[in-house]
């Protein structure tokens, strides 16, 4: 399935907004516009997914509570509320899902929903309150998401969400994951155990999918030869490895700790983009890498995705002129991301940014610009100190 359409009322940065979403979308807009917390709602409602140890409760404690995620500008009204608009096709809506939750506001301050609505077409099939909470409030303390049998009805809406994908993997943590220790985020969003992460693949599956990583890899890193996942006899973990042309023919594998951080991050999303089906969200991915490999991203994931059976779902976020200076990216799937007094609010490209981009200029010479901060000619000027 595909998410066409995506409300979100007092979410973080967004007051009153609403996205439109194609194949692949591209989410720009200056630093704190809420590029992350827009994937952030989807992740949300992922985890409250989640079969194990997840639901409404902990997704929202895990963020801080409902003050971190309520809209500064929300004022009066208490409650967030994130609808979401999704079919088998990208040009349609099948199902509608509705969650809006706020706190009870006197005695225990519990996190309550204060609406919950799953719709399959013209048919309501979920519609809370319902008399059953109104008899017992406690059972508003859960959304219907994560009970198995509360859902049976609209699985299919609980088996998309369970399956969204998200990898930002910050290169430091796969490097020194064993030294830094402490306790690893559920999911490992940041790439802590991405080793454990391929090695839980299938065998079969895992190495066709680095066969098409390696053929990458060649082609981006510089004397690149080879990459290998390899089990220590000793310790028994697992390890990616990767062989380099060099004068000395013999001098050995390197293991990921030594792998330098753009290697790293491109072997992170494309492992991503081959890693199943789902709705895949993709944060800023030109971290760490050349600008010319960050050039070459979106024909890649292009290409990834006429090999496939079923073509996915994709949302980037990213802020990069020369990601965005990639001519091949369709201006209609792109949002831009405006801060204002009530909210960050998204738009699509103007009629007037479209004239320069028929002229065969690219977002990052049409679009993107309208995104700088508007004082950021100052920066420069400023004086930190007496």
């Amino acid at each position: 399935m595909y998410i066409t359409r995506l409300k979100l009322k007092d979410w973080r940065n967004f007051h009153e907004a609403e996205f439109h979403f194609t194949q692949t979308s591209y989410i720009i807009g200056p630093n704190a516009s809420g590029k992350s917390n827009l994937l952030d709602a989807l992740r949300f409602l992922r985890d409250v997914c989640k079969p194990s140890g997840g639901g409404l409760q902990r997704a929202v404690r895990d963020r801080g509570g409902i003050t971190k995620l309520r809209c500064l500008h929300a004022r009066r009204d208490p409650e967030v509320k994130i609808e979401v608009f999704f079919s088998d096709r990208i040009d349609s809506t099948t199902w509608r899902y509705t969650l809006g939750f706020k706190s009870e506001g006197k005695g225990a301050q519990r996190l309550l929903v204060s609406h919950e609505e799953v719709r399959k077409g013209d048919n309501l099939i979920l519609k809370r309150p319902d008399a059953d909470d109104l008899k017992d409030n406690r059972l508003l303390t859960e959304t219907h998401l994560e009970q198995t049998r509360a859902s049976a009805k609209f699985r299919e809406i609980v088996d998309y969400f369970s399956s969204i994908t998200y990898l930002h993997l910050v290169p430091q943590l796969l490097k020194y994951g064993d030294k830094i220790g402490g306790n690893r985020l559920e999911d490992d969003p940041f790439g802590q155990g991405f080793t454990e992460r391929i090695a839980k693949c299938q065998a079969r599956t895992r190495e066709a999918r680095l066969r098409r990583i390696n053929v990458a890899l060649s082609a981006a890193v510089p004397q690149f030869k080879e990459l290998r996942f390899e089990q220590d006899t000793v310790t028994g973990k697992w390890h990616l490895e990767a062989l380099y042309e060099h004068h000395r023919p013999h001098a050995g594998w390197q293991r990921e700790d030594q792998f330098s951080d753009g290697t790293l991050r491109l072997l992170g999303i494309l492992w991503s983009l081959l890693e199943g089906n789902s709705l895949l969200l993709i944060e800023e991915p030109e971290l760490s890498l050349h600008q010319a490999v960050v050039e070459q991203l979106p024909a890649l994931i292009d290409n990834i995705q006429r090999d496939i059976k079923q073509r996915r779902q994709i949302i980037i976020s990213s802020h990069s002129d020369a990601l965005l200076r990639n001519k091949g990216i369709d201006a209609r799937s792109v949002i831009v991301l405006e801060p204002g007094h009530e909210g960050t609010k998204p738009r699509l490209v103007n009629d007037k940014e479209k004239i320069g981009l028929d002229a065969g200029l690219s977002i990052a010479e049409v679009v993107l610009p309208r995104t700088r901060p508007k004082k950021i000619h100052l920066l420069g000027q400023m004086r930190l100190w007496d």
